[in-house]
């Protein structure tokens, strides 16, 4: 039974611990916060409850692994897993609206050709078709196995895009945005393939067209909603710890990681205090802060990868807004798409704020997020750029300015601006100086410039877990991310990825 040490107490970092407490070694989580679950966290006020990360799950087949690996009851038994129907609603700037249904791609397309007309919805099958051709290649390597040294595969974009005649010679689509112009041939379809990748925090504009993943994973396995709110998923995943003995030290800050006989041996907290182990797991941003030498070979993978195009990381800003009234029969969620796509990514990608955003508006009906029949609990938000030199979230002239941006945007989902402003009892505003960073799921292709940081580190002993490391951000990817690190610590070298 070895000891380990895990820091933070973020999705993949608690579903690493599981694994590992199941396996039979002693457990223990330090979290600087006052509670679990990391960018998975909720606002509750009034009878209301928002969930201010993630609002519905892609892949559940990734958590369902994780009960079913750590205990007897199911995931089904320790939350209430509801499949949303129509899985989305899209509101495009020339005023065309479609509903697409949930996990069926006969249906997707139905749907798109009823809206969209003139062969849009085969040629959006057709790309899905391609997408799942770079699904097949890329699944393994990309996913389920740990990072690999030689990285040859993952440097080649596994998306079989079509060959084009542009400018008298052939060519091949490389990023989203040219997948958009150049195979998908409506500048609906466009927009919607680049909100999946501005969704993750990526740029369309330079995002390897292997980002046809994104869209492919969520239309293919399913938009899934947890019954009062993604939060009671963490809550489920931390009781699942506690079950296996797993012991959590909140307010306790890591200062360092220690090292001795050239090996991860423990951390220190702030305070002073060592905590021996003899593994270290590190689910945080700032891991390679924590050690006073480089984590990684110095071949471009020491580093959060950022968009080429990027001076920012990107965020997310959030509004929830408290409504009175009963809420209409509507989708779940409603995709208000911006009119611009390409100048959205340009503000955001430089640190400024996009005039006309593409808005997501959450509308989940579920009674256990508001206090009665006649109220409703929205969520609406944007990718916007992080903190930086051009934009100060802590302005608050500023955040109120664009919070009612977003406020007139979801107006179009929800009857009119006007009609949602007499509605509203009181809302809040959450910028990514409250909620961070978006960390972008991993992605090949680029010459490997969108993949993260290996679960394996160069201090033996010290593993990376969570977003920012090895598969990349997202919930899926973060569950998969401990997966991964509990089989490195469990089988060793021998270790060749999830089953």
């Amino acid at each position: 039974m070895a000891r380990i040490a895990v820091i933070g107490s973020g999705m993949g970092a608690m579903a690493a611990a599981a694994r590992l407490a199941v396996a039979g070694h002693r457990v223990t989580v330090f979290e600087r916060s006052e509670t679990y679950g990391g960018a998975v966290g909720s606002v509750r006020r009034d009878g209301f409850v928002f969930d201010t990360g993630p609002g519905l799950l892609h892949l559940p087949a990734v958590w369902r692994d994780l009960f079913v690996k750590t205990g007897k009851e199911p995931l089904e038994q320790c939350v209430d897993l509801v499949q949303t129907d129509p899985a989305s609603r899209h509101l495009f700037a020339d005023g065309t609206d479609v509903s697409l249904p949930n996990a069926s791609r006969a249906g997707i397309v139905s749907a798109l050709e009823g809206a969209l007309g003139s062969g849009a919805g085969e040629r959006w099958g057709a790309f899905l078709g391609r997408a799942r051709e770079a699904w097949d290649r890329s699944r393994r390597p990309l996913l389920e196995e740990p990072l690999r040294s030689d990285r040859q595969s993952l440097e080649r974009d596994p998306y079989p895009a079509v060959r084009q005649r542009r400018l008298l010679r052939s060519r091949q689509a490389g990023t989203v945005a040219e997948v958009g112009a150049w195979e998908l041939g409506d500048a609906r379809l466009a927009a919607l393939f680049d909100a999946y990748a501005l969704s993750y925090g990526l740029d369309p504009r330079s995002a390897p067209a292997g980002a046809a993943l994104l869209p492919y994973m969520e239309q293919t396995f399913g938009s899934w909603y947890v019954t009062g709110g993604l939060r009671e998923l963490a809550r489920a995943v931390y009781e699942r710890c506690v079950a296996r003995r797993v012991e959590f030290v909140f307010g306790a800050e890591v200062a360092s990681i220690v090292e001795r006989d050239g090996r991860a041996a423990g951390i220190t907290l702030a305070d002073g205090t060592v905590a021996e182990a003899d593994w270290v797991v590190a689910g945080v941003e700032n891991a390679r802060d924590l050690f006073d030498r480089p984590l990684q070979q110095d071949d471009g993978m020491s580093a959060q990868p950022v968009n080429p195009s990027a001076t920012v990381q990107p965020g997310r800003f959030t509004v929830l807004l408290a409504l009175r009234g009963a809420r209409s029969s509507t989708a779940h969620r409603t995709v208000v798409h911006s009119p611009d796509t390409q100048a959205e990514a340009a503000a955001v990608f430089s640190g400024r704020a996009a005039e006309h955003p593409t808005v997501t508006v959450l509308r989940p009906d579920d009674p256990l997020t508001r206090p009665d029949a006649e109220h409703e609990a929205i969520t609406v938000s944007a990718t916007v750029a992080r903190q930086g030199e051009r934009l100060d979230w802590s302005d608050k002239a500023l955040r109120e300015r664009y919070a009612e941006l977003l406020i007139d945007t979801a107006g179009r989902a929800t009857g009119g601006a006007r009609e949602l402003r007499e509605r509203l009892l009181w809302h809040e505003v959450l910028t990514p100086v409250e909620t961070g960073a978006l960390t972008a799921p991993a992605l090949a292709g680029a010459q490997g410039r969108w993949l993260h940081p290996g679960n394996s580190t160069l201090l033996p002993g010290l593993l990376l877990v969570g977003g920012h490391a090895h598969p990349g951000g997202g919930l899926a990817h973060t569950g998969m991310s401990g997966a991964l690190v509990a089989g490195l610590i469990v089988e060793g070298a021998d270790f060749r990825g999830s089953q």
